[in-house]
């Protein structure tokens, strides 16, 4: 849309596009935190706006992701100013959202420290192996792996540094921190995020068996990958489900 022509960002916060996509971001956190993917009140999930490069939705600084409804969903620009919403938002999503949105153009991004996912990030390998368990599969040929821990995302540097690393990719173990998972739906990306730390669960749950793993072939693997990435309406269905079972709060 031409910037002449471009709604005043309240008129466009409450547009009905925008008010779904809204109400799709608080259920995803409320999600989150009903799995228990969550870590307080920290971490963040933001989606872009439709058509747009520089503006976000994300959740807001102080809120438990089990209590978010989508009247408590921020819109920002890429460079973290507020333009619409009650809430702050909180510096790190600013720098490591911002910089994922703009440099790699996914429009669904989610960060957490999800227990066994951030496990993985603590081990020599650094990630997942999806040539394991058939959870893990899906994965195959989709994940980066940020190896260097640099402390915490507070300026424009590291949230790049982050971005540099998944370009070409969708899924990111970060090293001694945490994942992203993004996507080009919030249904899809929510969807990869929860069997991401279902896969890391029985991969850290086998390890701890002191026996030998035996991954499949990687050519095997690619092949479950492309079966799943071609069919999404589980992705969909599953969403829907968590739409029933955790409605807003009141």
């Amino acid at each position: 849309m031409d910037k002449d022509f471009r709604m005043t960002p309240d008129a466009e916060y409450g547009s009905p596009a925008v008010r779904r996509l809204r109400e799709d971001l608080a259920l995803a956190l409320r999600a989150a935190a009903h799995h228990k993917l969550e870590e307080g009140v920290c971490n963040h999930f933001s989606v872009l706006l439709p058509g747009a490069e520089d503006r976000y939705l994300i959740n807001p600084r102080g809120l438990h992701w089990s209590e978010i409804g989508a009247d408590d969903i921020v819109l920002i620009d890429v460079r973290g100013n507020v333009l619409a919403g009650r809430h702050r938002v909180e510096p790190t999503a600013l720098f490591i959202h911002g910089a994922i949105h703009r440099i790699t153009g996914h429009a669904v991004v989610l960060h957490c420290h999800m227990p066994y996912a951030t496990a993985l990030t603590l081990t020599a390998d650094r990630a997942l192996d999806p040539t394991l368990s058939q959870n893990a599969m899906r994965y195959m040929n989709r994940i980066a792996i940020d190896a260097r821990y640099n402390g915490l995302a507070l300026d424009d540097a590291e949230g790049e540094r982050i971005a540099g690393a998944m370009l070409g990719k969708d899924i990111a173990f970060l090293a001694n921190h945490g994942v992203v998972v993004a996507g080009a739906s919030i249904a899809h990306a929510y969807d990869d995020l929860y069997y991401l730390e279902r896969a890391c669960l029985h991969q850290v749950i086998a390890q701890t068996t002191g026996r030998p793993l035996v991954p499949v072939d990687a050519a095997l693997a690619a092949h479950v990958a492309a079966q799943i990435q071609g069919e999404r309406e589980q992705s969909d269905l599953f969403f829907e489900a968590l739409r029933r079972l955790l409605p807003p709060p009141r």
